[in-house]
Parts: structure tokens; C-alpha cells; sequence
């Protein structure tokens, strides 16, 4: 058997900043707070617990003496603005990425459009690209876009970690209904890129293996990316859940991971699969 790994599984650079900032914080403070999970996996956030990085759902859990960091998936002006009132000392973590979907969606807004939000109702992302302009409209599926009514001038941008297929048939709804369209493509490189080497190890492997919380949008749609190429596709949060049946009469078997996804869980599920297939060779990297 052998296996072979995206080369870019698991963390983005965003998210590595951000928790490595968050380490940094907890060493330099002894304590840092960070206002709801810094990224979308459970056992990140408990080793960072485990360090002094702890989760709060509001500022005023935050002690004066201590650092509140915001986490990388972005924060809204008002807690912006509330924090800088009380003073606080503020560590930002937004990924860079993020920040450039605020700034893209505040020009659309500039220019008069109505913008759109293509991406997931409720996702902290999305909870804070919203809060930067006055009545956005949120779409997630093509479905809500035929809902739209028509309208002159809108501008749209996505949530980062969107796919590709999804938003391209909701732009093709939208230039239907708006006569004056603009969209910004903001679904970050190292998503484009994770999404584009599944789909294509999916099609080549016998068995897919997804690594990612169930709570990361971004590494459940990379199961469905993997599902609808290969239907020998599975997501694991850790090496326990992995199922030796499923590796009965595979030959290779292809690996990735959600951008919140640490090294180390990576290297314990390769680890484990290399015991399953009695495999001594190391895995190939797919880029």
C-alpha cells in the first residue's frame, strides 16, 4: 500500500500565525484571552487552554491586565470599538487574507452597490464580514440566490474558504438578476489550492482520508469535494477514528487536512495508516 499526501493539508499560513501568536501571547502574559475559539478544532484550542490561551464569549470576561486576542477568522468594528474604549490590550490575529475581504467589501459599499456575501449563515467569518457594512445579503447555496430579487447594481465577494463550483453557480444566478454586477474573487489561495490537489487525488487514490474537525466548514467541504470524486472518502478528527476495514484491498491511499488541522494530528493519522498497510516507504507528496 502506499500513501500519498497533499503537500498543502492542514494549516494555512493564517492559522499558523494565529496560533503561534496565541502560544507567544500565553508565554509572554502567562494568560492571554481569546474572544470565542481562535480556529475551528477542538484539540488546538485545548492545548492552547492547556498554556494559559483561554475562551471567552464576551470582553468583559477579559481581566484589564491581560491580553484579549482576536482570533483569525476576524472580528466586528463594534467589538473593535468596545475594546479600545475599555482599554484593553488587543492582539490581532485576523488572518491577512480576511482583513482584505473587509476591505474589499467597504469599497463595494462605497460605490453605491448592494453587496453579497456568499458564504455560510452563521460562520464567524462571515459574522464579521457582514459587520462591515450596513445590510449586506448573506447566499449559501444557489437555491437563495433565485430568491434574490433583481436590483441595478450589486458587488460581491466570498467567504474564503467557499469552493469554487458553489460560488461559480450562484454568480451565474446573479447575472441574471443585477444589471450591474461586480464580484471579487476572495477565496484565499491556499483554499484554491487545497481544494484543487483533493480533487485530483481523489481521482487517482482508492481511498481518501480527510483530517478536520466537524465544526471547520472548510474540512467538511473538503469531504465533500473528495465524496463526489470517490466514494471511498472518509473524514477523521484523529487517528482513533480511523477504520481498518476501511483499508481492505486498497492500494493508495490519498491524505488531506482542513487549514485548521495541526501538524501533529496529520502525522499521527499518516502514522497510523502506515501501521494498517504495513507500509515502510515514505509518503509521497502530491503539490
Amino acid at each position: 500500500m502506499k500513501i500519498i499526501l497533499a503537500k498543502d493539508a492542514g494549516y494555512c499560513f493564517g492559522v499558523r500565525e494565529a496560533v503561534k501568536v496565541a502560544y507567544r501571547e500565553s508565554e509572554n502574559h502567562g494568560e492571554v484571552y481569546m474572544l470565542g475559539h481562535i480556529v475551528h478544532n477542538e484539540t488546538v484550542v485545548e492545548d492552547l487552554e492547556k498554556v494559559g490561551a483561554k475562551v471567552v464569549e464576551t470582553l468583559e470576561q477579559v481581566p484589564k491586565d491581560r491580553p484579549v486576542l482576536f482570533r483569525a477568522h476576524g472580528t466586528t468594528p463594534e467589538i473593535w470599538s468596545k475594546a479600545d474604549e475599555e482599554k484593553l490590550n488587543i492582539v490581532d490575529a485576523t488572518c491577512p487574507l480576511v482583513t482584505e475581504i473587509h476591505e474589499e467589501i467597504k469599497q463595494l459599499e462605497k460605490e453605491g452597490r448592494q453587496t453579497i456575501i456568499i458564504g455560510d449563515h452563521g460562520h464567524d467569518e462571515v459574522i464579521g464580514i457582514a459587520a462591515q457594512v450596513d445590510y449586506p445579503i448573506i447566499i449559501s447555496n444557489i437555491e437563495e440566490a433565485k430568491e434574490l430579487k433583481k436590483m441595478k447594481s450589486a458587488g460581491v465577494v466570498t467567504q474564503s474558504t467557499q469552493m469554487i463550483e458553489n460560488v461559480q453557480d450562484i454568480i451565474k444566478v446573479l447575472m441574471t438578476k443585477v444589471f450591474d454586477l461586480r464580484f471579487v474573487n476572495t477565496i484565499c489561495y491556499p483554499t484554491r489550492r487545497n481544494h484543487e490537489q483533493i480533487k485530483a487525488l481523489a481521482e487517482k487514490c482508492d481511498l481518501m482520508i480527510v483530517i478536520g474537525s466537524f465544526t471547520s466548514a472548510n474540512s467538511k467541504r473538503l469531504t465533500q469535494l473528495a465524496l463526489e470524486r470517490n466514494s471511498k472518502s472518509y473524514q477523521v478528527t484523529c487517528a482513533k477514528d480511523l477504520n481498518i476495514d476501511w483499508f481492505k484491498e486498497v492500494e493508495v491511499v490519498g491524505i488531506s487536512a482542513g487549514a485548521s488541522t495541526p501538524d501533529s494530528i496529520i502525522t499521527s493519522v499518516t502514522e497510523k495508516i502506515r501501521k494498517i498497510g504495513n507500509i515502510n516507504k515514505e509518503e509521497v507528496l502530491y503539490d
